[in-house]
């Protein structure tokens, strides 16, 4: 794991600066390679090969290719064993040279042979061209400038920054659909002129000239390979089973984060079916039980014989939060963000890796939008006007409930997003604002640079599938439009922020590809999510994880809003000269009020603001 930039000129002193601002992305070494048309820089975070001879940027035999790699390719071995039964010769033990040789031999077709996460970037220098290419499921980040021949490209953005010839400016699109989306959506970021390559993508660049093409989409069409259901959940297992195991490779110690919830509970479950000794499990807690899971945790610690670490959260200091937003490079407010941050700190004092469980919720359908979907075909059936009038405003002037979600919040939620606009799909109750509040709450001059129109990406992305299984194109959305950009993101900026590897075994491309070919009731059987899941997980762990609904350990950020962190929202969103410039501070002010009267829950755009308001400080002031 490590962090990647360059450029397509030569300037050695510029170069260092950019791999200086992502030194935490890779402490244990830095590496520089510039000539006339490149300059390549590289922090390694040793993981395989600790030795000198895993040290980047790393060369072909004939030193006519150059690389620099971020990410792990977990089937490197396999990968070798057949390029040097072709001739290869390797002279270290990294995954890294695996990337040059097997170029060499497929050229762009080497993306079809990677089963891992990868960012990296090679330069031909008899072509004198780069190549940068982001993994399948955008585990791994890479972010881009190009304008007039000139390409700048780094693992953050922060590094692209330290060329003072490329001006910061707000992009204004980008700051519409954070809003309500809580990030920004590929391949924008906050930064006009800066922008992110998507997940799936490479970039060719030669001559100054740029070309993007996708090489890789998720299928979603039901496969009809003659497995039946019972046959498909022990194929499941299997496919489970062998991800975790090939996660494991490491020559440095590695743990797990265990939540307590079903995902890391299954990630824990699978490497100690490998891994007999010491197994390092951490987790957070709050005293609120509501928002905490600590006692199914130490149920599975307990149960699998881990040595288990518990973070108490209770006071969440301003100061987290802005280092947050200087590690994630713009806005993303994923509710569990600073939990996670500060999660990773913990963990780096004992482990260099970690294994999470991010990517069950999105393939297997796991979240209660998905519920909330399928509970919306019937909702619907009602008469519009008595749905939104009538329903609608008594369902809304509840008052908010102190708890995290209960049946009054979750009703709430509910018909907010069912009257939300249908081409929306699901993933409308996960659009935390409305028409009616973005025009209350954007002025006149930035409404006049902006496309107000929140689902036109869901609609682009919804026409690149072509499965009728109303269940498997939700999946898809979830998969490629809302995870890479949120949950993937906020997963790899803060381990790098602590210089910890986070994997995924749970979004292997191989076991992610396998499950959009199975039927969607199979995830979602009635209410039931996450239905052939658990079915695998059965006998494996204890019966009230595997039949556990989703909580997770997200910040318990509508209370610190009405009570320690009231007066620094109130003054912060006051002096914010980007709200003041693009938003109506009266509507602000309104909003926070009735959110500390407990009126209505305001925090998600509220929060919302807040990121915004701290990302502009910390990057144009």
């Amino acid at each position: 794991m490590c962090g990647i930039c360059g450029f397509n000129w030569n300037d050695e002193e510029l170069i260092g600066r950019m791999n200086n601002q992502i030194v935490h992305r890779g402490p244990d070494q830095a590496g520089v390679y510039c000539c006339d048309h490149a300059s390549l820089g590289h922090r390694r975070l040793s993981i395989i090969d600790l030795s000198e001879k895993g040290r980047q940027p790393m060369f072909n035999e004939d030193g006519s290719l150059c690389l620099v790699f971020n990410g792990e390719i977990y089937n490197f071995r396999e990968l070798r064993d057949t390029l040097s039964q072709k001739g290869h010769i390797f002279i270290s033990q990294s995954d890294s040279e695996v990337i040059l040789h097997a170029y060499e031999e497929y050229g762009i077709g080497v993306l079809d042979k990677l089963r891992g996460m990868f960012a990296f970037a090679l330069y031909d220098l008899k072509d004198k061209t780069i190549f940068l290419a982001r993994d399948r499921i955008g585990i791994k980040p890479l972010y881009y400038y190009h304008k007039d021949g000139k390409l700048v490209f780094s693992s953050e953005i922060k590094a692209i920054l330290e060329d003072k010839s490329i001006e910061r400016k707000l992009h204004h699109q980008a700051l519409y659909d954070y809003i309500g989306f809580e990030f920004v959506p590929a391949p924008s970021t906050m930064f006009q002129d800066i922008y992110k390559i998507p997940a799936g993508h490479y970039l060719h660049c030669r001559n100054g000239e740029i070309t993007i093409k996708r090489y890789w989409d998720l299928n979603c069409e039901v496969q009809d390979d003659g497995l039946s259901y019972d046959g498909s959940v022990e194929k499941l297992r299997e496919m489970l089973d062998s991800s975790v195991k090939s996660h494991l490779v490491s020559d440095v110690p590695l743990g797990v984060f265990l939540s307590g919830g079903l995902d890391s509970s299954t990630i824990v479950a699978m490497m100690r079916r490998h891994i007999s000794g010491p197994l390092k499990t951490f987790t957070i807690g709050y005293e609120d039980k509501t928002f905490s899971e600590l006692d199914y945790a130490a149920q599975v610690a307990q149960f699998f014989e881990t040595d288990h670490q518990v973070l108490m959260l209770d006071d969440i200091k301003a100061d987290y939060v802005e280092k947050t937003l200087w590690h994630l490079d713009e806005p993303m407010t994923d509710l569990s963000t600073v939990p996670l941050y500060l999660l990773c700190k913990q963990a780096r004092e004992h482990v260099t890796v970690c294994l999470s469980g991010e990517g069950a919720d999105e393939s297997f359908a796991g979240y209660d939008r998905f519920k909330a979907s399928k509970m919306n075909l019937f909702f619907r059936l009602l008469p519009s006007a008595v749905r939104k009038q009538l329903v609608g405003r008594l369902i809304g002037a509840l008052p908010d409930q102190p708890q995290k979600k209960g049946a009054i919040n979750m009703l709430k939620r509910f018909v907010e997003g069912a009257n939300l606009p249908p081409e929306g799909e699901h993933l409308r109750w996960q659009y935390f604002t409305s028409e009616s509040q973005s025009n209350r709450l954007f002025n006149d001059s930035f409404k006049a640079s902006t496309v107000f129109d929140p689902f036109r990406i869901v609609r682009a992305y919804a026409g690149r599938t072509t499965t009728t299984d109303r269940i498997n194109r939700e999946i898809y959305l979830d998969m490629r439009y809302m995870m890479t950009d949120s949950v993937l993101m906020k997963v790899d900026k803060m381990s790098m922020a602590s210089s910890l590897e986070v994997r995924v075994p749970l979004l292997d491309h191989v076991l992610v590809e396998f499950l959009g070919s199975l039927p969607g009731h199979w995830k979602l059987k009635g209410l039931r999510t996450k239905h052939i899941f658990r079915s695998a997980l059965k006998d494996l762990l204890p019966d009230n994880i595997v039949n556990r609904g989703k909580q997770g350990y997200s910040l318990p950020v509508k209370h610190l809003l009405r009570g320690e962190m009231k007066s620094y929202m109130i003054s912060l969103l006051n002096d914010s000269t980007i709200i003041r410039e693009n938003m109506h501070i009266e509507y602000v002010n309104h909003l926070i009020k009735e959110h500390c009267d407990m009126v209505q829950n305001h925090n998600h755009v509220l929060w919302a603001l807040i990121n915004v308001a701290i990302w502009h400080n910390r990057f144009f002031k």
